[in-house]
């Protein structure tokens, strides 16, 4: 199972503090939790941790110094600084802390941090008078103020044998705090979402089936974008190759028009937000063959049957929920797909057209337009993990009003 910091890019600064000795666990940590990590060591940080264990653990090389003096490679701050969700200085010792709180630039870390467009994590780390100091309480004041997060310290016993605050979080303790802030920055904690993907097969008989052409890139996009935002997720997806491992969704794999449809409504009644992105087969075979079928005649005869509207039942029970469809047209797409909104009850229907270059079943990208009651919203073909990031934040939109 990933974990909550699944894909998240982080930066490490260490500083040249005895707490340095906990950072392989901080970093062990870190990965445990999905991250790519890239350390950073101020020069005199080597003192107390060295750089072959972190590049190690981290699978990637420590940077030090602005010039590898070997290959005589410009390390780039500002790239590094670009490069990160997040960076996180622990531990950040007084004479750190002073030299951040005043833009001063004297290495690279220093030079790095001040490249950072992310949020940047503190963890401060120091004996007792130190950190009770007015002029370390006034640099931490003003790294807050920048916006920077404060970890807050420990208390107990220092390395100089005095006993109070000072110490570096513990390593489980910086984690927690990390995954609590995101949880807060996330819009979505709390809700519930349910998505369906990908095609749904009809069988023929034990070798042969109906179905269509959708991967399923659209639904899973959705899924891992909404994961992201903070919300529960329930997946529900037809036969795909898409893969989906995050600790907030939960994937129901199906066959069938009918297993789709018990799947969703076995989770339909207790989600805020439903969003029909499944390419469901509209009919299936009356009778599927025990055996498979031999070809023997010119011609074959398959009597079909509609299969269950899941969108249509979705629309007539829905309480509460927030409903978006999908719609992928041929031909009088506009008006097709305003008429599916008014049919099926939905908020908000998602518009596809075969026609459009780069759209459609099997494509890497997607070219949409969101279409409710008083709007008709268009978006230029994009990535379907960026269509996907759009759909989130029209729904956004509309929750807020």
């Amino acid at each position: 199972m990933a974990g909550f910091l699944q894909n998240q890019k982080v930066v490490l600064g260490i500083t040249a503090g005895i707490a340095a000795y906990k950072i392989p666990f901080l970093v062990r940590l870190l990965i445990k939790e999905g991250a790519s990590v890239k350390v950073i060591m101020t020069p005199k940080a080597k003192e107390f941790v060295t750089p072959l264990t972190l590049s190690t653990l981290s699978k990637h090389d420590v940077i030090t110094s602005f010039t590898d003096e070997e290959d005589e490679v410009w390390n780039n701050h500002v790239d590094l600084g670009l490069w990160a969700d997040f960076m996180l200085v622990a531990p950040a010792t007084a004479n750190t802390l002073a030299k951040m709180a005043h833009a001063q630039s004297d290495n690279f870390l220093l030079a790095t941090y001040l490249s950072a467009k992310c949020p940047v994590f503190i963890a401060p780390a120091m004996d007792l008078d130190m950190y009770k100091h007015p002029g370390t309480q006034n640099a931490l004041d003003k790294l807050s103020a920048f916006g920077n997060l404060i970890i807050p310290v420990g208390s107990g016993e220092l390395a100089s044998g005095l006993s109070g605050e000072g110490r570096m979080a513990e390593p489980e303790d910086i984690i927690n705090y990390i995954l609590d802030y995101q949880r807060k920055q996330n819009p979505w904690t709390g809700k519930k979402v349910l998505i369906t993907a990908g095609p749904t097969y009809e069988a023929i008989d034990p070798v042969r089936f109906i179905g269509n052409h959708s991967s399923g890139k659209m639904g899973f996009a959705l899924a891992k974008e909404a994961a992201k935002l903070g919300a529960q997720v329930v997946l529900v997806s037809g036969p795909t190759n898409q893969k989906i491992d995050l600790p907030n969704v939960s994937l129901i794999p199906v066959t069938s028009t009918k297993e789709m449809y018990d799947a969703v409504f076995k989770h339909y009644e207790q989600v805020d937000l439903a969003i029909a992105a499944a390419a469901v087969s509209d009919y299936r075979p009356v009778k599927k063959a025990d055996q498979k079928i031999k070809k023997a005649d010119q011609f074959l005869e398959i009597q079909l049957e509609k299969t269950e509207d899941i969108l249509k039942a979705m629309g007539e029970a829905k309480t509460r929920q927030f409903l978006v469809g999908f719609a992928l047209e041929t031909e009088n797409e506009l008006m097709n797909a305003r008429g599916k909104l008014q049919r099926k009850h939905l908020d908000a229907i998602v518009l596809n057209s075969l026609n459009d270059k780069g759209a459609g079943f099997k494509q890497p990208t997607n070219k949409i337009r969101i279409i409710d009651t008083q709007q008709v919203l268009d978006y230029e073909l994009k990535t379907k993990d960026l269509v996907a990031k759009d759909i989130l934040n029209y729904i956004q939109s509309r929750l807020n009003n």
